[in-house]
């Protein structure tokens, strides 16, 4: 409970400190056009050459809108361990936070928070809905718990994708590009139909990183394309096993870290 009370008194300060800047509405509308530009291209493929098999564009947005709401999630609330590797192994602002008698792993977390990456939760949100309603989706209790649940197992799966590659900074600091692969870059493979993903990247994100078990089996579930609930609940705990692995690699990395100074 101490942990928790440190983490939003982390985040109030950090959200007061951005909104001392007078253009912090400007972000906010910035990241909500990048939001909702992004998708155009898949629109504008379907558009032209119509449905790809069983797959029409509104079945590839819903998963999609659910893949990238549940990473704004993990972005907005979780951003500390994105900016990780990049602001505190290099600069050596992490010996400090070894130093005070708190939580590692919520210093980092609540280290960093910016207002405007809500823009991609409202907007994930806004085109989930509109999925569902061109889909003709029931908007049942069970439907509703089934989406929570995708967006609450999404936030801790992407959040686990964040204290991973955070973890696997402390050995790699000199070559921190390719981590935008499992970042930033990861909940894009949602926008390609799952039939027709090669076999590799489908068990990847599979197996490896639930990211189709936390978009696709629940956009299935509730829209019944043939993947029943019982998969489409799975989103919750696959992301909760995710985070746990990386937190394993997060304390492996953390116990292995040579301070700035020796």
């Amino acid at each position: 409970m101490k942990s928790l009370k440190l983490y939003f008194k982390y985040i109030r300060i950090n959200m007061l400190s951005g909104l001392q800047y007078k253009g912090w509405w400007l972000m906010i509308l910035q990241t909500l056009i990048v939001v909702v530009t992004d998708p155009i291209g898949i629109i504008l493929l379907f558009y032209r050459f119509g449905s790809v098999g069983e797959w029409s564009v509104e079945k590839i947005l819903l998963i999609y809108a659910i893949a990238v709401t549940s990473f704004g999630l993990a972005e907005t609330f979780s951003r500390g361990f994105d900016y990780f590797p990049w602001r505190m192994i290099r600069s050596g602002d992490f010996d400090r936070i070894l130093l005070r008698p708190c939580s590692v792993f919520v210093q980092v977390a609540g280290s960093f928070f910016h207002i405007h990456r809500i823009s991609r939760v409202f907007g994930g949100f806004c085109a989930i809905i509109w999925c569902m309603l061109k889909l003709d989706a029931v908007f049942s209790p069970l439907n509703v718990l089934v989406l929570i649940m995708a967006l609450i197992g999404g936030y801790f799966a992407y959040t686990g994708v964040f204290v991973m590659t955070s973890g696997i900074a402390f050995f790699t600091i000199e070559g921190l590009d390719w981590i935008y692969i499992f970042t930033n870059a990861s909940y894009q493979v949602t926008r390609c139909p799952i039939d027709y993903m090669p076999k590799i990247l489908r068990n990847l994100f599979t197996f490896f990183m639930p990211m189709l078990v936390i978009s696709y089996y629940p956009a299935s579930a509730i829209c019944g394309w043939g993947e029943g609930y019982a998969k489409g609940l799975l989103a919750l705990p696959a992301g909760l096993a995710f985070l746990g692995f990386s937190l394993y690699i997060w304390r492996f990395g953390v116990r292995h870290y040579q301070s700035t100074g020796s």
